[in-house]
């Protein structure tokens, strides 16, 4: 079993990929993290005044996934690691994950530049190995997006060399995450929402 264990909603409003049978693990074996996942997929909407009001240290979008996970007993996540080599302690310092729950690790990457993506996928392998994570996942944005960028003046903001999933998904199959399972969501336009009023409950279409 595969990405056809998330719903209809989820396949078709969001680029789906998943690495190491991720979808089997986190569904069977961390099924209140895999609930609140599903949950926050499908309540999402890309609002237009996210992307025209840009934004500051933190995207609106990662403000907005977040917060949702954060009410759900998730947290923002440093871990102290080291390596121990004939009795010699060294320190292997890790990244903060955004969103932590009982070793599932979420990372947001909306609009950076796509090494976040080589340190994302560094720091899931790293935990992995060291037992700290059992799975990854990835939230980010699909290629299709450009054009609302470029209808709404800010193509320039989001740029080739910025976090999308043409520039993610080469990097988990070249590797970059090791034995880590990985779970990868691209945001489609699907989600795209021009009144910010619009409630967060209707169904996008």
């Amino acid at each position: 079993m595969g990405i056809e264990l998330l719903s209809g909603f989820i396949l078709d409003h969001y680029e789906t990929y998943e690495w190491r049978h991720a979808c089997a693990i986190l569904s069977c074996d961390f099924p209140s993290e895999w609930a609140d996942m599903t949950e926050l997929l499908t309540q999402f909407r890309l609002r237009k005044s996210w992307i025209t009001e840009g934004g500051g240290r933190k995207s609106k979008v990662a403000e907005d996934i977040d917060s949702f996970l954060y009410a759900k007993g998730w947290e923002e996540k440093e871990f102290s690691t080291a390596v121990t080599v004939d009795g010699a302690v060294r320190n292997s310092p890790t990244h903060k994950i955004d969103c932590y729950k009982n070793k599932v690790a979420l990372e947001i990457e909306w609009n950076n530049k796509d090494p976040f993506f080589d340190r994302d996928l560094n720091n899931f392998r790293l935990l992995f190995e060291l037992r700290a994570i059992s799975a990854g996942v990835i939230i980010t944005r699909c290629d299709s997006l450009q054009g609302i960028f470029n209808s709404l003046g800010r193509g320039k903001s989001y740029g080739a060399s910025t976090t999308h999933m043409s520039k993610l998904l080469p990097k988990i199959e070249g590797g970059g995450g090791a034995g880590c399972p990985l779970l990868v969501f691209g945001i489609k336009d699907k989600l795209y929402r021009v009144d910010c009023q619009d409630d967060k409950t209707d169904n996008a279409d």
